[in-house]
């Protein structure tokens, strides 16, 4: 072959080759937005931790590993766990009726304590608790038959496992550089309770924790991914994965700033405990749970709701009724909640808002009646086409102010709220555009 018929050749490879990287990156890009819309979409997800730590209502599986209590004692809360009272069913329908679009359940703590009847080590609820049944099979029928995702929580570390690394916070077994025959005793057991999990329930999403304890090649994350993408190519996975998962999971406090991400979910509990603690009271109101709510959806992000039922199966009456209030909020606005996308900076509104997917529609979140009723929006370059109140569909007034013909500056509008039309928790006004919203930026 000629020196030019070779580069040529050469050449044309390269082309097919870039060519071919790309579509396949580019496929890649569509795979990942794909799997992610309905997280996107759902909003509103359930956290559930319930475990034998419900038994005498202590900080979970860190009350003994803390040494607050003896890991004896810890373990005698098992002839407590009777789930006599479990209705999964109600638990699922409860869950439809407060807007969740998904649940995620613990099918395994830190303690090690698994919801299901595994084959894998030495704690389940079949065997081991008073339940004497498999408690997370049940739930899962009931989540799927109202349609909503589910998510497992797994955690990484068992500290009741007697090859694991640590057991309390001053109890560590051992080094895996000093015994790696032992930690691949410990991969082994848990991978092979991911299969069970996997093969069984084939959920939408993994929910990992306490990867802390050591890296991600210890801990194998990139063969875990592998492996559970056999039973569904398009699962979704938490950060929780020494950052290696699909969407970042903030605890507890809501960003205070928008995130810099597109999924992201700040999980929370209702009162200060994940599981049953008897003695916290400290709940959050209806009001307050819908404010944290507003703002997850305002910033771009879903907010997942913890409940611990207690050990016989029955959920506390104070997370009943926030759930309930939350419903019903939910139902009168879904239309400004679910399939909307962040909203506008505070720059041209005082609050939360949020925008429909074509941006033509923009919603305001109204906690409070301003005064004399006036709602003010600012720099917006679009013509209004409407105003009106979710929910009821009721027409707003709105007027113009500071707007002059010599330059571009769009003036400020205020919209007047009628007090006899609010929320009891939260307002949202509709602010409809014939064109996407264009916002005024010049300084």
């Amino acid at each position: 072959m000629s020196a030019f018929l070779f580069l040529n050749s050469m050449r044309a490879k390269l082309l097919f080759f870039l060519a071919f990287t790309s579509l396949t990156a580019f496929g890649q890009s569509n795979i990942e937005s794909t799997k992610m819309s309905w997280f996107k979409d759902a909003k509103l997800g359930i956290f559930i931790h319930w475990g034998i730590y419900a038994v005498n209502g202590v900080s979970e599986s860190w009350s003994f590993y803390n040494e607050q209590i003896s890991y004896e004692d810890y373990l005698n809360q098992l002839k407590g766990f009777t789930a006599k009272n479990y209705h999964p069913i109600l638990w699922a329908d409860l869950i439809k009726e407060s807007g969740a679009k998904y649940a995620v359940i613990t099918s395994k703590h830190h303690d090690g304590f698994a919801l299901w009847d595994s084959k894998y080590g030495h704690l389940n609820a079949r065997i081991h608790s008073a339940a004497k049944t498999d408690v997370l099979s049940p739930f899962i029928e009931s989540i799927r038959k109202n349609d909503l995702k589910v998510g497992l929580y797994f955690s990484l570390p068992d500290w009741s496992h007697s090859d694991y690394t640590h057991h309390t916070k001053n109890n560590k077994r051992y080094a895996i550089k000093e015994d790696t025959m032992r930690w691949n005793h410990f991969t082994n057991y848990f991978t092979n309770q991911l299969d069970e999990l996997g093969t069984r329930y084939n959920p939408d999403l993994w929910w990992f924790d306490g990867d802390w304890e050591h890296n991600a090649k210890e801990w194998g994350i990139q063969s875990i991914k592998t492996q559970l993408r056999k039973y569904n190519h398009e699962v979704i996975f938490n950060s929780r994965l020494c950052g290696e998962g699909d969407y970042k999971t903030p605890e507890i406090g809501i960003p205070i700033t928008r995130p810099n991400t597109d999924f992201w979910e700040l999980c929370v509990t209702m009162n200060d405990s994940w599981g049953y603690f008897p003695t916290d009271s400290n709940y959050k109101s209806p009001q307050q749970v819908i404010d944290l709510f507003v703002d997850c959806i305002s910033k771009g992000g879903n907010l997942l709701l913890d409940i611990g039922p207690k050990a016989d199966g029955t959920i506390p009456k104070e997370q009943i009724h926030i759930l309930r209030e939350l419903g019903k909020w939910n139902k009168k606005h879904q239309e400004a909640i679910y399939n909307t996308i962040r909203g506008i900076p505070y720059d041209h509104f005082y609050g939360p808002t949020s925008l429909s997917k074509d941006s033509t529609q923009l919603y305001l979140y109204v906690r409070d009646i301003p005064k004399n009723g006036e709602l003010i929006l600012k720099g917006i370059n679009n013509e209004i086409k409407q105003v009106s109140i979710v929910g009821t569909g009721t027409k707003l007034n709105h007027k113009i102010f500071c707007k002059v013909s010599w330059n571009t500056y769009p003036g400020i509008n205020y919209i007047t709220m009628p007090v006899i039309e609010t929320d009891n928790y939260c307002t949202v006004i509709k602010i409809e555009f014939d064109t996407k919203i264009d916002l005024y930026q010049d300084p």
